[in-house]
This record gives C-alpha cells, sequence and structure tokens, in this order.
C-alpha cells in the first residue's frame, strides 16, 4: 500500500461550521473530523497527517512556500505522494510556486481544498480529498491541483468562481486526468525524474499592475518602484494598453526599463496567449524590450518571476530564462 503524507495547513475545508455559526478556522473540530474519515480513507492509502500551518489562504506568502517545499524534501524519500489542503482563494499561486521550487519530481504533489468546510453535510470536501488521495497513490510526478473531479497541473490552473463546486479551470492547457466510475491520465504529463532540486527562495521585488481605462500614468510616477526588479502588466486582450493622449503609458513603461525594470505584459483574460506583434501597443513594447507571458496563467508568471529574480541576480539571465519553459507552465 503506497504512503501518503497529508500535509494540513488551514482553508475553508479546516473550518468548523457547526452549529450554524460563522465558519472559523478550527484545527481540533479539523483533526477530529479528519480521524473519522481515516478508516475510509486508509483503503485507499497507509496515511499520515501532519499540520504545517494553519491559515487562512489570503495570508500564505513566500515564506509558507518555502516551508512547504523543505518540508516535503525532508519527508521525500520516505513518502509516496504527498496531499496538501488548502484554501481555494491562494491555491493556484502555492501550486504555480511550488512547480519552480520543486523540480525533477518523480511522484505527485497534489493540492485540494474545498469550497463548503469539511463539517458541512453538504460539503465537497470528503470528495476532493479522497479523489486528491486517489490521485496521490498514482504515477503522476507533476504539482497538481484537484478538484471537482478534475486534475490540473498546478502552474496551469487558476480559480474562477467563488462559490461553485467546479472552482478551478485550467485555460490553455488540458487536464491531467478526469476522474469519473474510471481515473482517466492524460498522456500529456510530465516526464518523472529521479534528481529532485528544490528551491525555497522568492523574491518580493516584483510588482503586478493591472490596466484599466483612464489609467492615470501621473499616479504610476508616484510610486517608488526603486526596490524593484521586475513590473508585471495585466494588459487588455492580447496585450494591449494605452498609447495615446494624456493615458500613454509608453512613458511610464520606458523609464521603468531604463531603471533597469523587466517589464512582463501578461492579460486580463484567462483564455488564450499574449500576441505583442496584434497590435501597435503590443509591438511598441516589444521595441522597448517588454517580455510576453504569453499563455501563462497571472498565479504562474507572478510565481515563476519570483522564484528566479531570487535565483538569479542580473536581469539579462532573469529575462533568458524567463522565455523559457522551465516546467511546463506555457507553450512553446
Amino acid at each position: 500500500m503506497k504512503r501518503i503524507l497529508l500535509i494540513q495547513t488551514g482553508g475553508t475545508i479546516a473550518m468548523d461550521a457547526s452549529d450554524n455559526e460563522k465558519p472559523t478556522l478550527n484545527p481540533e473540530k479539523w483533526t477530529e473530523l479528519m480521524y473519522q474519515a481515516i478508516p475510509e480513507l486508509s483503503e485507499i492509502a497507509d496515511i499520515k497527517m501532519e499540520r504545517l500551518f494553519f491559515e487562512d489562504s489570503s495570508d500564505i506568502n513566500k515564506k509558507h512556500w518555502a516551508a512547504l517545499a523543505e518540508f516535503i524534501r525532508n519527508n521525500y524519500e520516505e513518502y509516496d505522494g504527498f496531499v496538501i489542503l488548502h484554501g481555494t482563494d491562494t491555491m493556484a499561486y502555492t501550486a504555480s510556486a511550488l512547480s519552480f521550487s520543486l523540480q525533477g519530481l518523480d511522484k505527485p504533489i497534489i493540492l485540494t481544498g474545498s469550497q463548503v468546510p469539511m463539517s458541512n453535510i453538504r460539503s465537497d470536501a470528503r470528495r476532493n480529498l479522497v479523489n486528491a488521495i486517489e490521485m496521490a497513490t498514482l504515477s503522476l510526478p507533476e504539482v497538481a491541483i484537484c478538484f471537482n473531479d478534475f486534475v490540473y497541473r498546478g502552474n496551469r490552473a487558476t480559480k474562477m468562481s467563488i462559490g461553485d463546486f467546479d472552482a478551478f479551470a485550467s485555460p490553455n492547457y488540458p487536464p491531467l486526468a478526469e476522474i469519473g466510475l474510471n481515473i482517466e491520465i492524460r498522456d500529456h504529463l510530465q516526464a518523472p525524474s529521479n534528481s529532485l532540486e528544490v528551491a525555497t527562495n522568492f523574491s518580493d521585488q516584483v510588482f503586478l499592475l493591472k490596466i484599466y481605462p483612464n489609467l492615470n500614468p501621473n499616479f504610476l510616477s508616484q510610486i517608488d518602484f526603486g526596490d524593484n526588479r521586475a513590473l508585471i502588466i495585466e494588459a487588455f486582450g492580447s496585450g494591449n494598453f494605452p498609447i495615446h493622449g494624456e493615458q500613454s503609458l509608453l512613458p511610464f513603461f520606458q523609464k521603468c526599463l531604463q531603471d533597469d525594470i523587466l517589464l512582463i505584459i501578461t492579460s486580463q483574460a484567462a483564455y488564450d496567449a499574449v500576441e505583442l506583434n496584434n497590435y501597435e501597443s503590443g509591438r511598441k513594447a516589444l521595441e522597448l524590450g517588454a517580455l510576453s507571458a504569453k499563455d501563462m496563467t497571472t498565479e504562474a508568471t507572478l510565481t515563476k518571476i519570483m522564484y528566479l529574480l531570487a535565483k538569479h541576480d542580473d536581469n539579462k539571465t532573469v529575462a533568458e530564462q524567463f522565455n523559457r519553459n522551465l516546467v511546463g507552465e506555457m507553450t512553446e
């Protein structure tokens, strides 16, 4: 029987919604519920539970990503797979970060959670948990998100719904597996590797800016980007942004690049890829030296540049590595 390490980090799945009270994080209640479920889950795998930290996922940051990566490294040889229970709000960020942090996998690292607390009778928690544990026993050498009977590559997934059980999607990459009467694993998995490489550092020298109509460039000029090494622009469509009149962002972008700040263009649209050659604004951004996030999610774009900035001191190397497909996060 496969040995699975179940890592609790908090989130809705661990909340207590009993007695008609507002849900609150309750580690004791979660532990009680888990031990009630263990006899059933033990038919799937030999499971050990560990509580690494207990946070609402809105409070998760690079320190938690590092703690997870380090914890998995320390237990990597002892277990056949890992399941991480995590809040849904930032699950895609954590999954993306771990995909860069833990490279060369030969076993599954599956993140899951729920839209409704496990203590609620109509929760999706039990199904997601059972599915995730079963997926962790299979040959799936990926950091993945298992949710609502689908398994997505972690750095391709994004949260799409606040209230539906079908909370996640993988807009530009097909699911790795679909769970029904049988488990259908697709053939586009990462190749397994027995040379695990672990990186636990992520840089916070990055700023994410969402473009909107009538954005005043003067506001941006008042922000001190002095310590930043990269600026991610969530632009319109295939990478468009204002370039005419008082709202033109070109002077601001030009100044950023002159200050040796990497400029990365991603899109507010979830589907398809940024194509900077399609329109005038994108072409001007390319002429300035901007980078395209192509078909990466915002979560993957952000965590990838945080990982690269921490790994490399010079922005030229960061830019070269950013343009490469490192762990299946983008289509080449």
